[in-house]
């Protein structure tokens, strides 16, 4: 079991590692506050445990079996991070107009909580990889003779957990170089650098069979 858990630790530290959608919008909340990128954080992780649990019982199975149910699932996704990224852009472009005054840069700062923690859920859940993922992920560290269902919510819990410690990291980061990314020039940049990416993960996902 030892070894299967650093395995399994190993093999997270690579998916978390790898960039997609999430680990764009953890570093974007990050650039307004800690509060907001690490509230962000634990709203993807929230949908890590989610998929994690619906693998353990075999529900995402449905989702890979139907066609249709995935493709709604896919287009909603986009959906999600377009709007991600037109929110963000839309962020940019105010910024310019009003001369980066400190009011606009600190206007993800008061953003709530419970946005930026829905933020992250929603991201995660409206990814049908994840699900896929998740399935075939997961069932790869039961150890043989392991009851499946305990064994696979521990490892979901787990992974959860786990990448909650390493976009923590990228969170605690981005706020030391807080004196660089307030500037409002390199604000604005990063936003629209964010909001660009966001706008064609969503195109790709839209378009990908």
């Amino acid at each position: 079991m030892p070894t299967t858990l650093l395995a399994f630790l190993g093999a997270c530290t690579l998916v978390a590692a790898s960039p997609g959608p999430s680990t764009v919008l953890i570093i974007k909340q990050s650039l307004h506050s800690r509060r907001s990128g690490f509230l962000t954080v634990l709203g993807n992780e929230t949908g890590v445990f989610v998929w994690g649990v619906l693998a353990a019982f075999g529900l995402t199975a449905l989702l890979t079996a139907s066609q249709v149910a995935y493709d709604v699932m896919r287009f909603v996704g986009a959906v999600v991070l377009v709007g991600f990224g037109v929110q963000a852009l839309r962020q940019a472009r105010r910024a310019k107009r009003d001369g980066g005054s400190d009011d606009v840069a600190r206007e993800g700062t008061h953003k709530s909580g419970w946005a930026s923690y829905r933020g992250g859920l929603l991201l995660n859940l409206a990814n049908p990889k994840a699900a896929v993922f998740a399935m075939s992920f997961l069932p790869q560290f039961v150890p043989e003779g392991a009851p499946h269902l305990p064994t696979m919510v521990g490892l979901a819990a787990l992974w959860a957990v786990y990448e909650v410690g390493y976009y923590g990291l990228y969170v605690w980061f981005v706020g030391r170089m807080k004196n660089v990314l307030s500037r409002a020039g390199v604000r604005r940049r990063l936003e629209q650098v964010s909001g660009g990416v966001m706008l064609l993960l969503g195109v790709r996902m839209a378009l990908e069979s």
